[in-house]
């Protein structure tokens, strides 16, 4: 397991990484991207909805709130990124996944 200095320098570098992606997608995408004391906030208009992205520092997890359901991400340090362990999606996989279901638009794209 990540001590808890190692696991804070990779999630705050994700979820730079995924606001800066996503902050470059909501022009066309329909939501818009808020941070506030280290957790990510991505909220829909329409349909209306909210996405949260939260550290979980006691348990070294990733924990994304979206669709309704808990998404649990692990650290990989094969990958270096962090991966939902029950599909092998990466962050950005997972949240352009999330995207394009909450909003029915195939053409989202992150980088």
């Amino acid at each position: 397991m990540l001590d808890e200095i190692s696991f804070r320098n990779h999630v705050d570098r994700a979820l730079e990484s995924l606001k800066q992606s996503l902050i470059t997608a909501e022009e066309d995408g329909g939501f818009e991207v808020e941070e506030q004391n280290g957790v990510l906030n991505t909220v829909f208009d329409s349909p209306p909805g909210k996405f949260v992205f939260t550290p979980n520092a006691p348990v070294r997890q990733l924990w994304i709130s979206a669709l309704s359901t808990s998404f649990k991400l692990d650290w990989s340090e094969e990958q270096s990124v962090f991966v939902l362990p029950k599909t092998g999606e990466d962050l950005t996989t997972l949240t352009q996944r999330l995207l394009r279901q909450h909003l029915g638009d195939d053409s989202i794209m992150l980088n």
